[in-house]
């Protein structure tokens, strides 16, 4: 079975090495809280507010040994009154878990997206 696994990082500033820490960390928690292995994740998605274009996330990936893992990077939508410097994640992954039993993660000022989540919801 497939499931996504969402996540949520803020960057404190706009720099190549900014972005590729933040990306690092935010993945290195999906990876820990759920369990992950490398080949089991079928694709990640990573979107990156207007704000933050100096680096693509997928290189902070990369540099973590995911080579062979399918990634795109797009912009988010400008939304009104939008978190500023915050790159989103949804990775695919095979696993037998629930959805009950997937473990989203929200860092920095990113819990304000999912503050059911990042606060020991699920």
């Amino acid at each position: 079975m497939m499931r996504g696994i969402r996540g949520a990082v803020t960057v404190e500033e706009n720099t190549a090495e900014a972005i590729r820490q933040a990306t690092r960390q935010l993945l290195d928690a999906l990876t820990e809280r759920n369990a992950l292995r490398t080949e089991d994740i079928v694709s990640v998605f990573f979107t990156v507010t207007a704000d933050l274009d100096a680096e693509p996330p997928a290189r902070g990936a990369r540099e973590m040994g995911w080579t062979l893992v399918p990634m795109f990077c797009v912009q988010e939508m400008a939304a009104q009154n939008g978190l500023p410097r915050c790159i989103r994640a949804l990775i695919h992954v095979n696993t037998d878990k629930t959805q009950q039993d997937v473990k989203h993660v929200y860092l920095g000022e990113a819990v304000k997206l999912r503050p059911d989540l990042a606060q020991g919801g699920r």
